[in-house]
């Protein structure tokens, strides 16, 4: 749903004629950021996720509510059907793309950084490794480990048993423990080791760089064939800062640096003679860079300078 087609709240009445519009628009309006929480967790994309919410919408004006007994998690899934529809389709976009595949970046709102469990759920570190799932394993641990939804009603949106869930969950859970970040570091460490970064970065110095990267640093970076990238991830604290350094080395342009949020965690955005270039969101693991994520994608940065927000209930 984009909010020039979507709904608009409404005065409650009964749920018969205008009056049942009325309501059922009532009732998604009140669950339209968790429903939109649900659907980019599981796609990366906020584009594919304002779709999925239009379906979700289109298809709960027709339910007949007096027959819905928990809306919430009616809602939930319809939008996870949608989600896990899109995401399969998306798998097969993707095997197109040119270069390398990064979430959409979202800046979002303070109290989203404060709260931990949300901002590690949609940080750009966990949806990278998400991207490693399958769609029915990504479905399940987003709404299992994010969202807290029970088994039976897991099973009711992905069209498995409970009893498939579980393993499903469990392996799932599994995958992701192996290559998520191992400490969770503190708001505050984030922004001191992206500060260090960004002076680095400023001044083009090399020896600065590689002292706030880990030896076995990974860089990312979606250009979607429109921007200059990497075409594939670089390893390596050397090679890292190298290609930085000469990057920013051939650009002959005012390049700046600006400190936001997103996805819930310290992030810079980057500007060319004043205008968005890019978002670099970092992964730190003892005081140091161990993950930089660098999207230029126009189409990609929409959502950087207007907060979106994001909730699990």
């Amino acid at each position: 749903m984009n909010e020039r087609s979507g709904p608009t709240t409404g005065t409650v009445e009964p749920p018969a004629g205008g009056g049942r519009m009325a309501r059922a628009t009532e009732v998604f309006v009140a669950h339209r950021n968790l429903l939109f929480t649900v659907a980019y967790e599981m796609l990366g994309s906020a584009a594919d996720a304002e779709d999925v919410l239009q379906e979700t919408w289109l298809r709960w004006m027709k339910v007949d509510l007096r027959q819905v007994r928990d809306q919430r998690a009616y809602l939930v899934r319809i939008t996870t059907r949608r989600s896990l529809d899109r995401l399969r389709a998306m798998s097969r976009r993707k095997e197109d793309y040119v270069g390398s595949w990064l979430p959409e970046p979202l800046l979002t709102a303070p109290d989203v950084a404060e709260d931990v469990e949300l901002a590690a759920s949609v940080s750009m570190a966990l949806m990278i490794v998400l991207e490693t799932l399958s769609p029915t394993e990504r479905a399940v641990f987003v709404l299992r480990e994010a969202f807290g939804i029970s088994h039976d009603e897991i099973a009711a949106a992905v069209g498995k048993s409970p009893a498939a869930v579980r393993q499903i969950a469990l392996r799932a859970r599994r995958h992701v423990d192996a290559r998520r970040p191992r400490e969770e570091v503190a708001p505050h460490q984030a922004r001191a080791v992206l500060e260090s970064f960004q002076a680095a970065l400023e001044t083009k110095d090399l020896q600065s760089l590689l002292d706030v990267l880990a030896p076995q640093v990974v860089l990312i970076s979606d250009g979607g064939g429109v921007k200059r990238a990497a075409p594939r991830p670089i390893t390596g604290a050397g090679k890292v800062a190298r290609f930085i350094v000469g990057g920013l080395g051939k650009a002959q342009v005012a390049l700046t640096t600006d400190h936001t949020v997103v996805n819930g965690n310290p992030a810079l955005i980057l500007r060319v003679n004043g205008e968005i270039d890019g978002v670099i969101a970092v992964r730190v693991e003892h005081a140091r860079i161990t993950g930089l994520y660098y999207v230029r994608n126009p189409q990609k940065l929409t959502r950087v300078e207007s907060e979106t927000p994001l909730t699990l209930t």
